[in-house]
């Protein structure tokens, strides 16, 4: 009888695949072209990106900002509800959509997009920091394995007024129950004049997702800047609990 059901879990694993993989081939290489062609003509980055500096005089505290390394996608079907043959079945019936998934959110948010997002909120009043703070940007995204076991600081500022946001991780998740959304995971850390942690918080933000990914035909370039409005999304609900959680501490 098992050896009944792993065949029939097998022909089902290579019927999805087989059916999926030419679309998936089709979109992603349609939108990932749409993505490098935007990319070619945008503007040139600012030399320095406004809301670094505050609007207030500056007062001496820092807010540094790291973007996120780690991309992941995560579309699972009604097979995963069918125990360990079931879900390895899911699994395969969609790497490849997930392997394009990954790639097209890493193209719409990758490390400078993330960052740009996040400078389009007034951060200072999201994370409870002084109006005369100054943020400091880090294009390069710390390892996410170190993440959790590094408690010092981050950088080398030696000021007496220091905080960090660490962008953790981006998931584009897609089940048959709760549909699609992006999630990312958040770490602030407070660590006023020395190298201890005065306060942290870590904690997902996430929000359904209507337009990505897109399928052949669709607006691409709506759907790559759904996954922008989203991510700052998630940063305000994130920021909501934060300040909650922050000072009950």
């Amino acid at each position: 009888m098992k050896f009944k059901f792993c065949m029939a879990a097998a022909a089902i694993v290579f019927s999805a695949t087989s059916a999926t993989a030419q679309t998936d081939d089709v979109v992603g290489e349609s939108v990932t072209a749409v993505a490098d062609e935007s990319a070619a003509t945008a503007e040139p980055a600012d030399a320095e990106r406004a809301g670094l500096l505050p609007t207030e005089p500056a007062d001496g505290c820092e807010l540094h900002i790291w973007p996120a390394e780690r991309m992941a996608s995560q579309s699972s079907g009604w097979l995963s509800g069918l125990g360990l043959i079931g879900a390895i079945a899911d699994s395969a019936a969609n790497a490849k959509t997930n392997s394009n998934n990954q790639s097209l959110l890493a193209t719409a948010l990758d490390s400078p997009s993330q960052l740009d997002a996040l400078l389009n909120l007034d951060l200072r009043s999201e994370l409870a920091r002084s109006s005369g703070t100054t943020i400091v940007l880090h294009d390069t995204p710390l390892e996410r394995k170190t993440m959790n076991k590094v408690k010092n600081r981050r950088s080398d500022s030696q000021v007496t007024c220091y905080s960090e946001l660490i962008v953790a991780d981006v998931l584009y998740q897609k089940s048959p129950i709760y549909g699609r959304s992006l999630k990312t995971l958040f770490m602030f850390r407070d660590f006023g004049g020395d190298q201890k942690i005065d306060k942290e918080y870590k904690a997902w933000g996430g929000n359904g997702l209507k337009l990505f990914p897109p399928k052949e035909g669709e607006d691409a370039i709506a759907a790559l800047d759904e996954l922008s409005t989203k991510f700052k999304d998630n940063f305000a609900e994130y920021a909501r609990n934060a300040r909650t959680k922050l000072v009950a501490k």
